[in-house]
């Protein structure tokens, strides 16, 4: 699949060049002291046995999903773009700096990370969570908090402890803190695992609120019909590799599903909303 990969690097490092003129901003509406919009680019990314040479460009004002099947290297790739998992080869730049260059508490201001599940080893209070994203400006900007707690839909469970929420619940609380830090660029690792309907609409809907306001997200998942119904590209792994990249409509195509999947599968991205099947 030399031609397909080759393919898919191309239409990574071009993403989002058709959508330049959607974001005209500095900052994201109501961010006050946030960083300017950034641009995080991916060259040749390897880490030994889990990613080989993965390129990617996210820019401002998109929403990228990264699909793929268990051990395609989704969470490594998240993880080496927070700066968490150190490559073998390859680079990371924000606005053309290499990541590893940047001080911690700037990476940590730039780009807010949610990881595939939240713990807290104490009951504690959900703004008490939530004011942890404020970590990196060493402030508890009541504002900043105030406007995570409604963007992630957790307004209200203030006043609530985090061992009494449900699983979705705990999610919307999770990524409120990440919120907080009002971060440029949001890498989510399969933020609607396990959650039902209502709490996997929820969560995206927050996901595209976030990249229409300026910024950018990057979030890995396994549901492609939500992939399809809210994302703008699409990184589709396999082995490590990436297989194919662009819009829904040219990854989300049946042969290259099932060629990475090893099943069937029937795609309707014009059902409303899209519908895909593995058989």
């Amino acid at each position: 699949h030399a031609g397909t990969a080759d393919a898919a690097r191309a239409a990574a490092a071009a993403g989002g060049a058709d959508r330049a003129g959607r974001c005209a901003v500095v900052c994201p509406p109501g961010v006050q002291g946030a960083w300017p919009v950034s641009v995080l680019r991916g060259s040749g990314l390897t880490v030994e046995h889990r990613l080989s040479a993965v390129d990617l460009v996210l820019e401002p004002g998109e929403l990228v999903g990264v699909i793929g099947p268990n051990g395609a290297g989704k969470s490594t790739l998240l993880s080496v773009l927070a700066g968490l998992q150190p490559l073998a080869q390859g680079v990371v730049t924000l606005d053309q700096q290499p990541l590893e260059s940047l001080p911690a508490r700037q990476r940590a201001r730039q780009i807010g990370y949610l990881a595939q599940s939240g713990h807290s080893a104490w009951a504690l209070q959900v703004e008490d969570i939530v004011a942890m994203g404020r970590l990196p400006w060493g402030d508890a900007d009541a504002g900043a908090i105030a406007q995570a707690l409604r963007d992630s839909g957790a307004e209200v469970l203030r006043g609530r402890r985090i061992d009494a929420l449900s699983g979705g619940e705990q999610a919307r609380v999770w990524l409120a803190r990440v919120l907080a830090g009002q971060p440029q660029l949001l890498l989510a690792d399969e933020p609607v695992a396990s959650l039902d309907l209502y709490y996997q609409r929820a969560v995206m809907q927050t996901l595209r609120g976030f990249a229409d306001s300026g910024r950018s997200a990057l979030v890995a998942l396994h549901d492609l019909a939500l992939a399809a119904r809210y994302c703008d590209r699409l990184l589709l792994l396999a082995d490590g590799r990436l297989h194919a990249a662009g819009s829904p409509a040219q990854v989300l195509q049946a042969d290259l599903l099932q060629a990475v999947y090893g099943l069937p599968v029937q795609v309707d991205l014009q059902a409303q909303p899209p519908h895909i099947s593995f058989r």
